[in-house]
């Protein structure tokens, strides 16, 4: 009899463990979901940040041209006039 009861509330226990593994796995679902949604957002984010680096960067190489001309022309002139 007594074996009986144990088999039982182990079977019990199992089925619990099985049902709280499933609650677990929709919970990480859902989780998963989130993170998918906000991976996207990161995406358009870091193509924003790509299109002002570009910006960037192509004002600063026309800056560096600038200032390298004016650094040339600085030298040329106190070349020709002393």
């Amino acid at each position: 009899m007594e074996n009986e009861w144990t088999d039982k509330r182990m079977d019990d226990f199992a089925g619990r463990i099985d049902r709280f593994e499933a609650n677990v796995d929709r919970r990480f679902d859902k989780v998963d979901g989130r993170f998918d949604k906000v991976d996207a957002r990161f995406d358009k984010v870091d193509a924003r940040f790509d299109r002002f680096e570009a910006k960037i960067d192509a004002k600063l190489d026309r800056l560096t041209f600038t200032v390298w001309g004016a650094i040339a022309a600085a030298a040329v002139v106190k070349f020709l006039f002393g």
